[in-house]
């Protein structure tokens, strides 16, 4: 079985699409949403699915970040897999089904897929950004090609390299140290997942996104210069992927 761990903070615009594109995929599972103790509301929005048993809401009585919300639900599901999916994101309805069957195929610990970019509304742009069939450590110290959204893990992996760092990219620290293990992830490069790109998340401001980038170098225990020369490799490689897609849309 696969679990589906949903961290929500004010999410309540935007949750019911993603947990309803969770529930259309072709695979047995279940939905933890780890509620972050919103202040919207999202509860009460959750209480569509009241009936639904594929679908557990779970609520943080502080506000506690969303690593530890991801680990939260990481610690409480009972699928052998983890599938992360953020609240304003959405999947396409047969994403799953051909991760495991790749997972199984090649005995990965971890796989991503590529993206299409969609606006607020969850309206698709046509600008797609794909991923490798393998990605390696080497490759993505380079720049991170794994989606958050995008990811289906094995639970076992997810424990043993569980987030953390919150103030860098907890996401891409994980894949990192989880790579650096492991070696090598398999990519679908199909868009099967729908990202929004948000000017007010972490990664909307960019100068303070390539801070935290510098950060997650650090805090693989890289020195300073290396350090540096990952970070303008992860820049370039960057603005060549977004500029890939902006073209062809």
């Amino acid at each position: 079985m696969v679990s589906v761990v949903i961290p929500a903070y004010n999410s309540a615009k935007t949750i019911c699409r993603a947990v309803d594109s969770a529930l259309l995929q072709q695979v047995p599972l279940e939905i933890l949403v780890i509620d972050d103790a919103s202040s919207d509301e999202t509860e009460l929005v959750m209480r569509k699915y009241a009936n639904e048993k594929r679908v557990r809401y779970l609520k943080n009585e502080e506000n506690l970040g969303v690593s530890a919300s991801r680990n939260r639900g990481v610690a409480a599901a009972s699928g052998e897999y983890i599938a992360f999916l953020d609240a304003d994101d959405y999947w396409a309805a047969d994403k799953l089904e051909k991760q495991q069957r790749l997972m199984e195929s090649t005995g990965e610990v971890l796989c991503c897929t590529g993206r299409e970019l969609v606006d607020e509304k969850g309206a698709p742009s046509g600008k797609v950004i794909p991923v490798n069939e393998k990605i390696t450590y080497q490759q993505l110290l380079l720049g991170n090609v794994i989606n958050c959204s995008s990811v289906l893990a094995k639970k076992s992996v997810l424990l043993e390299f569980p987030m953390e760092k919150d103030e860098c990219h907890e996401d891409y620290l994980c894949w990192l140290r989880i790579l650096r293990k492991y070696r090598t992830a398999c990519g679908i490069a199909e868009p099967l997942l729908k990202y929004y790109v948000s000017s007010s998340g972490k990664s909307g401001n960019k100068f303070h996104s390539a801070g935290m980038t510098y950060q997650v170098y650090r805090h693989l225990g890289i020195g300073r210069v290396r350090a540096v020369g990952y970070f303008f490799c992860y820049a370039w490689n960057g603005l060549k992927k977004y500029a890939k897609a902006y073209r062809k849309a």
